[in-house]
């Protein structure tokens, strides 16, 4: 079998200079929610020893002293890139599997008459950064595991093309022999320590370690981590994401607030987003959980954290079922005395579309669900909100800080860049 896996280089950061070369030499950093904390870092920045979640506050030092470039998280940005990237590789192999927003595992088993795959691999890394000017590194091999280790390399050492290979015993021995057990793809810190007292650390001691006695020791899991180094496939593409069985959506506000109707449209807010996602993997849920607290960071303030669950009387997608049912529950949990920094839902006991069942006497109509997709279309293709529930609001000033975020290029057409 041969597996690939493309992985763009430092994302958030990549999407950034992508629209703005202005940057490309420049230290760069992309803070979390609330501009809190660096989640992003572009290799100037990891060589001046930043960590990944330094505090900006705790940086500013070094932020002034090399000139870094500092924006907000710019998530419809990144969203719609890596719909871009992952696009781009379905137009050279269709069977992939998106590991996340900026890895994308695929196969090639079926493209051996494209001849060297090599150099068709790196045509694709060619097409990726002339297209959407976003460094990719490629890894090829037998498994998915090893697949990772490719791209760790392809990466670490500047392969030139971004694609390298391991299928060769001698490529792959020299690969494992210098690499650190805990670098492998589901090792863990526990499991590193336990293996270092066991004599094994590195890939290549976890490759020749007889898998019954680690079974033994560890598990099954382990064991399947060792056939994957032998060059047996055990994982394959999961080319059918797996439907999430609870959907959470939360964030803090931007400013501490006692106002009742700034946090309903907070939950209203997240209700109408998880909603979405809700009908996009077809199932229904039977209850929602509201949530508010206080910042518990707050030495001065009163702390309050409280939560409530609201069963539904039938298991449902429709929006206003769960913004009624939403409301409800904050009118119950809301205590005026307190300064609230964080609200957030999560839908409960979700299960397929196909096999809901309605109470006799529902009030539920056939025309509900026709209501929901047609305000989905809609919002799909005119932009996001541009229908809401009235609880939702339009004022949205709980929303969090983002003072640094770039323009949504490729989003907002008002954002997009013109040319004279």
């Amino acid at each position: 079998m041969i597996f690939g896996l493309c992985d763009v280089n430092n994302f958030y950061v990549s999407c950034e200079r992508s629209f703005n070369p202005a940057i490309n030499n420049r230290p760069v950093i992309v803070l979390s929610n609330n501009d809190g904390c660096a989640v992003a870092r572009s290799n100037e920045v990891k060589a001046l020893g930043v960590k990944m979640g330094a505090p900006l506050h705790q940086i500013q030092n070094l932020v002034q002293q090399h000139n870094f470039a500092v924006f907000s998280s710019n998530y419809s940005l990144y969203a719609d890139m890596s719909n871009r990237f992952e696009s781009i590789i379905e137009s050279y192999t269709p069977e992939v599997e998106k590991y996340s927003c900026d890895e994308v595992f695929f196969q090639l088993d079926g493209l051996k008459h494209k001849g060297h795959l090599g150099a068709y691999m790196r045509k694709m890394v060619a097409e990726i950064k002339q297209g959407l000017g976003l460094p990719v590194c490629v890894g090829l091999a037998p498994t998915k595991t090893l697949c990772k280790i490719a791209n760790h390399y392809a990466k670490s050492l500047s392969v030139a093309g971004g694609v390298l290979a391991l299928f060769s015993e001698y490529n792959l021995k020299n690969a494992l022999e210098i690499l650190p057990v805990n670098e492998v793809w589901g090792i863990g810190r526990k499991h590193t320590e336990h293996l270092a007292k066991l004599g094994i650390t590195t890939a290549l001691q976890l490759r020749d370690a007889d898998k019954k006695w680690i079974r033994k020791r560890f598990s099954v899991v382990i064991e399947r981590t060792i056939m994957e180094l032998r060059g047996v496939s055990c994982l394959e593409l999961n080319d059918v994401p797996e439907k999430k069985k609870q959907i959470v959506c939360t964030r803090s506000f931007g400013e501490k607030t006692s106002d009742k109707t700034v946090l309903r449209e907070a939950i209203g807010y997240h209700v109408s987003r998880a909603c979405v996602d809700l009908r996009s993997q077809q199932s229904v849920a039977k209850s929602i959980t509201v949530g508010i607290r206080t910042n518990p960071f707050s030495k001065r303030d009163q702390q309050s954290v409280r939560s409530i669950t609201v069963e539904l009387p039938y298991a449902s997608d429709d929006t206003r079922d769960f913004q009624a049912a939403a409301t409800q529950a904050l009118n119950r949990i809301y205590q005026a005395d307190y300064k609230y920094k964080k609200a957030g839902i999560m839908l409960n006991g979700l299960s397929d579309k196909g096999v809901i069942q309605y109470d006799l006497f529902s009030t539920r109509q056939p025309q509900d669900d026709a209501i929901m997709g047609v305000m989905d279309q809609i919002n799909n293709k005119y932009g996001k909100d541009v229908l809401r529930c009235g609880s939702q609001g339009f004022d949205a000033s709980w929303v969090m800080k983002s003072e640094r975020r770039s323009p949504r290029y490729t989003t907002q057409w008002d954002d997009v860049i013109g040319v004279a």
